[in-house]
C-alpha cells in the first residue's frame, strides 16, 4: 500500500509539472514539442509492451498497461497528424 501511495505521488506531480511545462511553450516551438511527445510515447508503448507481458496475471498491472498502450498509441498516432498538417502548410502550392 506505501509503494502505491508513493506511486500515485509521483503521477500527480508529473501531470502537474507536464501541465506547467506544456501551458507555457510559445506556439512557434509546438511542432517540435509534438516530434518529442511522439518519441517519449514511443517509450511509453514499449514500456506497456512489455508491463503487459510481465504482468503474471495481475489484473491492475494488466489494465493500467492496457490503457497506458492506448493513451499513448492515441498520442503518436494524433501528433503524427497534426505534425503533418503543420508541415503541409508550409508546402508550396502550385
Amino acid at each position: 500500500m506505501e509503494g502505491l501511495i508513493l506511486l500515485l505521488t509521483i503521477f500527480a506531480l508529473a501531470i502537474f509539472v507536464g501541465v506547467e511545462i506544456i501551458t507555457k511553450v510559445p506556439p512557434t516551438l509546438h511542432t517540435p514539442l509534438m516530434s518529442g511527445s511522439n518519441a517519449i510515447s514511443g517509450i511509453t508503448i514499449t514500456g506497456a509492451i512489455l508491463a503487459l507481458k510481465t504482468s503474471n496475471d495481475s489484473m491492475v498491472i494488466t489494465v493500467l498497461g492496457i490503457a497506458a498502450l492506448v493513451f499513448a498509441t492515441i498520442n503518436v498516432v494524433g501528433g503524427f497528424l497534426v505534425t503533418n498538417r503543420m508541415l503541409s502548410m508550409f508546402k508550396r502550392k502550385d
